[in-house]
């Protein structure tokens, strides 16, 4: 579990193919301290699993269905990259529950430039929309972030100096691919509501009757 809060701009050293997978090189000296084998890290919202800890940096396996649910693919020695750790039971809770489960990609459409933050507007996948409300949390590329305003299509946030200095949305440019993950609250409790209600299971019943076929 994440809280979306970036610990670290790391860099992809190296990318090898494995076929129907990748094994990535990441640079990233900070979340590997203390680090081991198995431990899990984020990179770009993504969770992988530590495969191998050369200094200052480790290595993790990309299966298939990773590369194609988001934008690792993409990514080449060079390219720089969101860290995070996972957080600790018992700390603080920065940005809100992250799984490093990727939902979907979006695209970047377009920054508007403020005085002392930028606007940017992300396309939002249709299957998502449903999930992300004004002021409600989307993470962006591993970033847990506020959404602004929640179209039917699209998304925008407002990001802070600290934000655009610190990790990679600072440089995303419109046409760009981003990982996006929604709250897993949020699916939850349309599951338990709507239509992934299990027919028998007596919790329309609990809920006062008809709430499983009003969500269908």
């Amino acid at each position: 579990m994440f809280t979306g809060i970036v610990e670290e701009l790391g860099e992809i050293t190296a990318v090898e193919d494995l076929g129907d997978a990748s094994r990535f090189t990441v640079r990233g000296p900070v979340v590997t301290e203390g680090a081991k084998h198995g431990d899990s890290i984020a990179v770009n919202g993504v969770c992988l699993t530590v495969v191998d800890l050369p200094e200052g940096a480790f290595t993790a396996d990309v299966m298939a269905e990773t590369l194609g649910r988001s934008s690792l693919g993409a990514l080449t020695p060079g390219s720089r990259v969101n860290l995070e750790r996972p957080m600790a039971l018992g700390g603080r809770l920065g940005g809100h529950l992250v799984q490093g489960h990727v939902d979907g990609t979006g695209t970047v459409l377009e920054r508007v430039p403020g005085e002392h933050w930028e606007i940017v507007k992300v396309a939002l996948p249709a299957p998502l929309a449903r999930y992300v409300v004004e002021k409600g949390s989307i993470t962006v590329d591993g970033v847990s972030l506020t959404v602004v305003d929640a179209g039917a299509d699209f998304f925008t946030v407002s990001l802070i100096p600290t934000t655009l200095a610190l990790t990679t949305l600072g440089v995303k440019q419109p046409g760009d691919p981003v990982n996006l993950e929604v709250d897993v609250i949020a699916k939850y409790v349309e599951r338990m509501l709507g239509a992934g209600a299990v027919p028998g299971d007596g919790l329309g019943d609990v809920l006062g009757g008809g709430v499983a076929e009003a969500g269908r």
